[in-house]
């Protein structure tokens, strides 16, 4: 593939909103079919653009690769001879992958992860609701908003109580409804696979809707994911100051899930 169809490649993929990482080779040894300068793109699919080495390079590119978008962290791995390595890391601490290729060459590989940002999903046509979908947007997350808010450029929209953009295990969802349709749409957070669902209620309120939720049937341990009442203690009156503090909050639990993951990460590799 031509190199230069490669920066092709990451601007549809950027269109397209889809994560991705950019490899490069930036050091060979001995015998290998692609050289320093070479470069590749892994799909959160794990397909791979482009041209860093062969079969072994490409295998390990598309684990490292994968690993590296889940995280969101640039890294570099080293794709070595089997019969030279006897360690996970290399002694300057790049994670060693094995090769069986005959050619017995080294390649050293940049990764760069491109992650979307998180979803926030923002449930209820309210002055908090429409708070907390203003600083999400500001924050760089992706805001979901149900289409009687009345958002338009950047903001996704949902029908109903269905987002049209696909909500994941590292996305948040937070209720803001207020007393107009509480039921329903905690009932479609809870059921998300929305890492994170927080509500703007009284502890109270809270617990009896999800005795409700549990009476109808939903799992107790999906119910009980909920956090309640949203956000950190500010003291916030305002709509703006308490979607200040539910954004800090999403915030926090966002770093600190993935400090966790890093962490993870290190210890598997």
């Amino acid at each position: 593939m031509d190199q230069f169809r490669i920066y092709d490649i990451i601007e549809d993929l950027r269109k397209e909103g889809k994560s991705f990482c950019v490899s490069t080779v930036i050091r060979t040894a001995d015998t290998t079919s692609a050289k320093a300068g070479c470069k590749a793109v892994v799909t959160s699919d794990g397909d791979i653009y482009g041209h860093v080495g062969g079969n072994c390079v490409q295998s390990a590119l598309r684990k490292a690769g994968l690993a590296a978008m889940e995280i969101g962290k640039m890294r570099m791995i080293r794709i070595k001879p089997a019969a030279c390595v006897d360690s996970l890391h290399d002694n300057d601490g790049v994670r060693i992958y094995k090769s069986g290729c005959p050619s017995g060459g080294t390649v050293d590989l940049l990764i760069e992860p491109c992650k979307l940002a998180p979803v926030l999903v923002v449930y209820g046509n309210t002055p908090i609701g429409r708070a907390i979908a203003e600083h999400g947007k500001m924050a760089g997350y992706r805001v979901v908003t149900s289409r009687e808010m009345g958002f338009a450029g950047g903001f996704h929209q949902f029908d109903g109580a269905t987002a049209n953009v696909q909500v994941t295990s590292g996305d948040f969802a937070v209720v803001a409804s207020q007393g107009i349709k509480d039921l329903e749409y905690l009932r479609a957070a809870l059921a998300s696979p929305a890492r994170r669902v927080s509500m703007v209620a009284s502890r109270r309120k809270a617990a009896a809707l999800m005795t409700t939720l549990i009476a109808e049937g939903m799992d107790k341990s999906s119910v009980e994911r909920l956090k309640s009442p949203a956000g950190i203690d500010l003291k916030g009156i305002d709509p703006h100051e308490i979607a200040l503090s539910v954004l800090a909050e999403i915030v926090l639990w966002r770093n600190s899930d993935r400090s966790m993951e890093i962490g993870e990460f290190e210890v598997a590799s």
